[in-house]
């Protein structure tokens, strides 16, 4: 048997593990960061919670077995997708990282790059009044100063206490979300600014959609780059081909 760890919390992490679960000589294991109550849970065994770091990382592999491991985290875990590298070199175990490819800016939209939500913040006063901040919840200290600009937060669950922003409405929802229903958001709370991750996907890019008919900014935080020396694909039958080219 060929044992594949998948840390995930995406929505490819979770088509990979259906994609992959009962195919014969294989034995999935995706794993949960644990931050969502309500995640996606995929096919197969679930593990939640951390490693401990890189190397609670590496010694899981090699104390379970694992024969090939998929970094399928969100584009902006970083954190992660570091201690997936170092565990891999330090283990021997092959490493993929399967990512969604980021959008591509279309004629019409008016995107304002930043580097960092920091920065975002900075330039959030200067291009609107009513901004929909769609960073998620880990950003939104970044913002916590801004006096001058009314915020719609869009979060998966209710946070734990009040959110660090000075003026804001907070709404729940899970993608996705269609272009459609995000403009008349938009339209309902008067929005005049965007503000998002590079994150890329179908499913959270009827924002992205929305802001270029009603010819809204879009702040747009790009996403860390992709270091070199590690098999990369973006697409989920690139994912099953890698697995299939060096299952045992």
């Amino acid at each position: 048997m060929t044992r594949i760890l998948i840390l995930g919390g995406t929505r490819e992490a979770v088509e990979l593990a259906q994609h992959l679960h009962g195919r014969p000589g294989l034995e999935i294991v995706s794993s949960l960061a644990g931050r969502t109550h309500t995640p996606h849970m995929p096919p197969g065994e679930v593990r939640v919670g951390g490693f401990g770091g890189a190397v609670g990382l590496r010694d899981y592999l090699v104390r379970e077995h694992i024969d090939l491991l998929i970094d399928a985290t969100h584009p902006f875990a970083e954190r992660m997708r570091g201690n997936a590298i170092q565990a891999s070199r330090e283990s021997g175990v092959p490493l993929l990282r399967l990512e969604r490819s980021a959008w591509r800016q279309q004629p019409g939209d008016r995107w304002i790059m930043a580097e960092s939500p920091e920065e975002a913040a900075r330039a959030a006063p200067i291009h609107g009044k009513r901004a929909f901040l769609t960073t998620g919840v880990k950003d939104l200290a970044a913002f916590r100063d801004i006096d001058s600009v009314w915020f719609l937060v869009r979060l998966v669950e209710e946070p734990e206490g009040p959110l660090p922003l000075r003026h804001y409405e907070l709404i729940r929802g899970r993608g996705p979300f269609g272009a459609a229903d995000e403009e008349a958001l938009m339209r309902r709370h008067n929005i005049d600014l965007l503000i998002s991750k590079e994150s890329g996907g179908e499913s959270i890019y009827g924002k992205i959609a929305a802001a270029r008919t009603l010819n809204i900014p879009v702040i747009m935080i790009r996403r860390p780059k992709l270091p070199d020396g590690i098999d990369i694909v973006s697409d989920i039958d690139a994912a099953v081909s890698w697995v299939e080219q060096r299952a045992r």
